[in-house]
């Protein structure tokens, strides 16, 4: 046992005793270990994608007590293995050297040294190989969390998949040593846990990629889904629910570099994108501009608070996209969606368990989810996207504004 918590525990296999006949040989194995960035390689692809459409209507039945919608068939993944455009790599000392990889599963102390991850491509493969190459040559150490001691903390390697682009980011603490082979120095204090701080240029500041028609380019801080083919199959997913018809108004909450709201443009009458990040929101506008996007618009502002004064300055949508992270929307960022009062709301979420209880919610407020389609962005692990439409009924409204007000007064 690795981990124990309350209701569940975390373990190691150390031995396969029987297997399931349709059991797949691991293809991508790390210091004789299976990748711990693809728990499912054994699961045939199709038992993966059937256990995967089983969660999200589970996650929706069982936390979320819904029903009555339609659960559409998941949309497989365009590639089953080198999908991802980005990947971050940790370094340590083993008893051969210096190691450039992953932590082992349920170890936060103990690097895998990686050769050929099959989870990335191979000049991704060869862009990581080639940074411990020069950190072996160079003689400098791993940091050691333990010790507050060395120099070395992370790697990220991220690709533009149509653009051939490569760009390497170096996390270190703050030392002096050569010039490293990568595009971004990235340095944090000893015993931060994390990887961002003060970044240096010394390469190709931003990525490029294209995707769905669009040319894009992104700062190292900004999300952008990390597999391109298929970000381009969940936007379409996104656009088809939403059902523009170029005249409506459409909010895009947590917008990132504004790929989704962009992707719309062309069929919506206008797109407000609302993003935390301030850099994200530069890339959105340089994006929009890129590609003579004259329709789209967007705000640095936290969802929590930014929604009110996005409809005082645009006036109300028809449309709300939400994209949030894997937490889901907070209480008050329903609340505040809800406030928009928008035709339709299409959640595109990364995990079914936080969009259950969000679904529960618009669905007491007078919202009908009427469609469900999970996607798969990620083969090989069990994590599934999917996107959801809800539709405002007004009779459902107006009976939970009638229920709140009956619930308000007998509590005065």
């Amino acid at each position: 046992m690795t981990k124990a918590k309350k209701r569940f525990a975390e373990a190691r296999t150390v031995e396969l005793l029987d297997t399931a006949s349709d059991r797949l040989p691991d293809v991508c194995v790390h210091g004789g270990e299976p990748c711990p960035g693809a728990p499912w390689q054994g699961l045939p692809y199709e038992r993966q994608l059937a256990y995967k459409q089983e969660q999200v209507g589970e996650a929706l039945a069982r936390i979320g007590g819904l029903e009555g919608y339609e659960l559409e068939e998941i949309v497989p993944a365009v590639e089953q293995w080198r999908y991802r455009n980005k990947l971050e790599y940790s370094f340590g000392e083993t008893d051969e050297g210096l190691a450039l990889g992953f932590h082992a599963r349920g170890r936060w102390d103990l690097i895998v040294d990686v050769e050929d991850c099959h989870l990335g491509t191979e000049a991704g493969n060869e862009a990581r190989n080639a940074v411990r190459e020069w950190a072996k040559e160079e003689a400098i150490p791993a940091f050691d969390r333990r010790a507050q001691r060395g120099v070395l903390r992370n790697l990220a390697v991220r690709e533009g998949r149509r653009t051939g682009q490569v760009q390497t980011r170096l996390v270190t603490v703050k030392a002096r040593f050569p010039r490293p082979p990568v595009d971004l120095h990235t340095i944090v204090e000893g015993n931060a846990g994390g990887s961002e701080g003060p970044t240096g240029v010394l390469g190709e500041e931003r990525l490029r990629e294209e995707l769905c028609g669009l040319e894009l380019e992104m700062s190292h801080g900004a999300f952008f889904q990390t597999n391109t083919e298929m970000a381009e199959r969940l936007y379409a997913v996104a656009a088809e629910l939403a059902g523009l018809s170029g005249r409506e108004r459409v909010f895009d909450l947590f917008c990132g570099i504004g790929t989704i709201g962009l992707t719309m443009a062309g069929r919506a009458g206008e797109v407000w994108g609302l993003e935390i990040v301030p850099e994200a929101i530069e890339d959105a506008e340089r994006n929009a501009r890129r590609n003579k996007i004259e329709n789209a618009h967007f705000m640095a502002a936290n969802a929590r608070t930014g929604v009110r004064p996005l409809v005082e300055k645009a006036g109300k949508p028809d449309v709300v996209v939400v994209d949030p992270p894997r937490a889901g929307l907070s209480p008050k960022i329903v609340r505040r969606v809800l406030e928009c009062e928008a035709q339709k709301i299409v959640y595109v979420s990364c995990n079914p368990t936080t969009l259950a209880p969000n679904a529960a919610q618009l669905a007491e407020a007078g919202y009908r989810l009427t469609r469900v389609r999970p996607v798969d962005m990620f083969p090989q692990t069990p994590h599934i996207e999917c996107v959801a439409l809800f539709e405002r009924d007004p009779k459902r409204v107006a009976a939970a504004k009638r229920e709140a007000e009956e619930a308000a007064s007998d509590g005065e």
